[in-house]
């Protein structure tokens, strides 16, 4: 730049005027001062060359795809924490686990690993079932061994052959009860794994719920079974997060034999009638991780209730269905005396059992019925996705109001009917040569509800 040498008296010659000179008709341009800079955003463009533009826009593009992608990798998937670097863990060290004892729970299972991966777990997939099962499929309709078979090769889990144990519990009116959930505890022997998350099979898993296998170290996590609070504080084994141990293993099992002997008592819960939960609070109500029920120990049955205040922990929160809803990790389904999401609801039990409206309920005027609404769409959810995954109806609806006991010892009376009954109750119409449940039951209810959609 060349600077210009100019005296005192020459500047305040080029800058004095008279008035006279402002009121002329003199061009505007004679008043301009030729050596104030022009710093208009045009001439700071037209002033740079062609060449050198386009290297200030290349650069300017390529630092945003840099930044974008560091900012964009940065962020997790919906549910996992922010504060994990997920690529730099070795997934081989967690797993998640479910156990079938018969075929009934078994399309449940499989639709907990869709439900992981898709939500995008990362951590291994195992799955306990009867030695006596076998991979082989040898008809059209063997579902069972297709579901083991769909496990396995698309949502890539682990499959794990065991004998499984049933404690003899009690002796009912008409036969003796065996309670299968201590095969629960065959998790504690995977010692290969540093931690394993066991949830339930009749649950709905709504959000990715890796980010609990790196919670401060614990044998046992789980939530409370709040709707039994404040008067009782136990624990709920809907979901457990446990760190294997052999150890652990053999202590509860020395457990189950003293029950087995009749040395000791089994506590029994009607929401879950599982003796796990009895025998994982004794050992570890005292020392577990307690979880927060309201991402991980959901239950149906909280929207069918007024009183929401076991839940929410307070009397001051309003209740929100949506809300809650949005914040759950999962939700059990857990609404007794109603039968389980995979068994249709008799009419007339449903119509007692539902949430009830706010305002004017069981009126046409009825409104605020948005609980209703949630959960009722939450066994939809359910359903459909059995439906999608397992290619399985519901079981046709139970006989409602439920016979008397002694129904089969009165006159002209019809003899009781195996659970489930065989009347042809379904909710989808399908085509009679698409794959079917694996009992005989569900089989003829769904061939004749089609002929009588056809018909």
């Amino acid at each position: 730049m060349h600077r210009h040498n100019l005296s005192a008296t020459s500047i305040r010659k080029k800058v004095s005027f008279d008035l006279a000179d402002l009121t002329d008709d003199s061009d505007p341009e004679d008043y301009r001062d030729d050596y104030k800079p022009d710093w208009s955003p045009r001439s700071a463009i037209t002033g740079i060359t062609p060449r050198r533009l386009r290297k200030y826009v290349i650069a300017s593009l390529v630092l945003f795809v840099i930044l974008y992608i560091t900012f964009h990798r940065s962020l997790p998937p919906r549910g996992l924490s922010p504060y994990l670097n997920y690529d730099a863990i070795d997934w081989t060290q967690y797993a998640y686990t479910q156990y079938v004892t018969d075929e009934t729970y078994l399309c449940n299972s499989v639709m907990v690993f869709e439900a992981l991966d898709r939500l995008g777990s990362r951590a291994d997939r195992i799955l306990f079932y009867p030695k006596g099962w076998d991979l082989e499929v040898n008809f059209e309709n063997d579902r069972l061994s297709q579901l083991l078979n769909l496990a396995r090769d698309k949502y890539k889990v682990q499959l794990e052959p065991v004998t499984m144990d049933s404690l003899h519990q009690h002796e009912s009116e008409d036969r003796a009860t065996w309670d299968e959930s201590i095969n629960k505890l065959w998790a504690f022997r995977m010692t290969t794994y540093r931690r394993i998350l066991q949830i339930d099979s009749d649950t709905l898993i709504l959000q990715n719920l890796d980010e609990l296998f790196f919670l401060p170290s614990s044998t046992v996590a789980m939530p409370r079974a709040y709707w039994n609070s404040p008067e009782n504080m136990k624990l709920t084994s809907l979901l457990v997060l446990l760190e294997p141990s052999y150890k652990e293993y053999k202590a509860l099992m020395e457990k189950v034999q003293g029950v087995e002997a009749g040395q000791l008592g089994t506590g029994r819960d009607e929401s879950h009638d599982l003796y796990d939960m009895e025998l994982l609070n004794e050992r570890y109500g005292g020392s577990a991780l307690v979880l927060p029920h309201r991402q991980y120990g959901l239950v149906t049955g909280e929207f069918r209730t007024k009183d929401h205040q076991n839940f929410l922990g307070n009397n001051y929160e309003t209740w929100n269905p949506d809300k809650v809803l949005s914040e759950a990790k999962l939700v059990h389904f857990s609404d007794w005396p109603l039968p389980k999401p995979w068994i249709m609801w008799p009419p007339g039990q449903l119509a007692k059992m539902q949430p009830v409206c706010d305002h004017n309920p069981g009126t046409p005027q009825e409104s605020g019925c948005r609980d209703r609404e949630v959960w009722k769409q939450l066994y939809e959810d359910f359903r459909l996705k059995r439906k999608d995954v397992c290619k399985l109806l519901s079981y046709p609806a139970p006989e409602w109001p439920p016979r008397p006991k002694d129904m089969s010892n009165l006159p002209n009376q019809p003899p009781p009917q195996d659970f489930p009954p065989q009347a042809p109750s379904v909710e989808y119409d399908v085509d009679a040569n698409v794959n079917i449940d694996v009992t005989d039951i569900n089989a003829k209810a769904n061939i004749e509800a089609k002929s009588e959609v056809n018909a």
